[in-house]
């Protein structure tokens, strides 16, 4: 775990807390956090619909879920004004 750790802290994703064992996100690495979710939520997870031959039914608990997650994110990053 002290490699991965230390990789993300070298790229600038994360920063030690001074004098603990603990580390905090850095606003760069919200800002990749963010742009990997929208990426994942608007050409991973369709493409990859496109790809499985069976999709789950539209009124599923799971799909009505998701389809909210996405929602509440969008309207957090465009509150934020954040661009990805």
């Amino acid at each position: 775990m002290s490699y991965d750790l230390r990789r993300l802290r070298l790229h600038g994703l994360i920063e030690r807390i001074p004098k603990t064992h603990r580390y905090r996100l850095t606003s760069f690495g919200l800002r990749t956090a963010l742009l990997f979710t929208r990426v994942y939520a608007r050409a991973l997870r369709p493409g990859l619909a496109h790809l499985t031959p069976v999709t789950p039914a539209p009124n599923s608990t799971l799909r009505r879920t998701f389809d909210k997650l996405e929602i509440a994110i969008e309207q957090w990053c465009d509150q934020a004004k954040l661009v990805a």
